[in-house]
């Protein structure tokens, strides 16, 4: 999928924030996953979830399917991934979820991912080169200043050129260093997750 070019980016760009809610480690359950659509940092617009398997293989399948049935795909510009990594490490290819649903991914996390841990920590799964793939697929780690010098997240993109995934950061991350659509999809995702 060639690189979405922004001719500008505005300030209320739909984005969606992913994030997964409370789950049991190592269980054969399921984890709840939560999408917000933000515009921009200000306004949040709706809401839509599904669930997906504890350290299965079906992230990247469930999020695209949940964002392509939402009545606000097409309003949607970028996907915003809390990391790459839901219901323990049931990872999402990065590029698969881009050509699925053909919008933009940035991956963010609040501390830099340790890829020799993660990968280590693949060996007590099934199928842990499968999994290794799914993780390198989503390419350079990024260290991007949102809000300021000490207010700092990490990225990694696909579909999006580099210097408009950090602008669409940027715009979005009004109330701290992460994305107020991510922020808010955590909050929601935590709720749910009790219910």
């Amino acid at each position: 999928m060639p690189l979405k070019k922004f001719r500008a980016i505005k300030p209320e760009i739909r984005v969606l924030g992913v994030d997964d809610g409370i789950f049991v480690p190592h269980s054969k359950g399921f984890a709840p996953i939560v999408g917000v659509v933000f515009r921009g940092g200000y306004w949040l617009d709706g809401v839509m979830s599904t669930k997906v398997e504890v350290d299965g293989f079906d992230a990247t399948e469930k999020i695209a399917s949940m964002v392509m049935s939402s009545p606000h795909h097409k309003q949607l510009r970028v996907i915003m991934l809390d990391g790459i990594t839901f219901a323990g490490f049931n990872v999402v290819n990065i590029k698969e979820l881009n050509a699925e649903t053909k919008l933009p991914v940035i991956a963010v996390t609040r501390d830099k991912p340790d890829l020799k841990d993660i990968r280590k920590a693949l060996q007590n799964l099934p199928s842990p080169k499968r999994r290794w793939k799914a993780v390198a697929n989503a390419g350079e780690i990024i260290e991007v200043n949102t809000r300021g010098k000490n207010d700092k997240v990490y990225m990694e993109i696909c579909g999006i050129l580099e210097e408009d995934a950090r602008k669409i950061l940027k715009i979005t991350s009004t109330r701290s260093s992460v994305p107020e659509a991510l922020r808010v999809a955590h909050l929601v995702a935590s709720g749910v997750s009790r219910v």
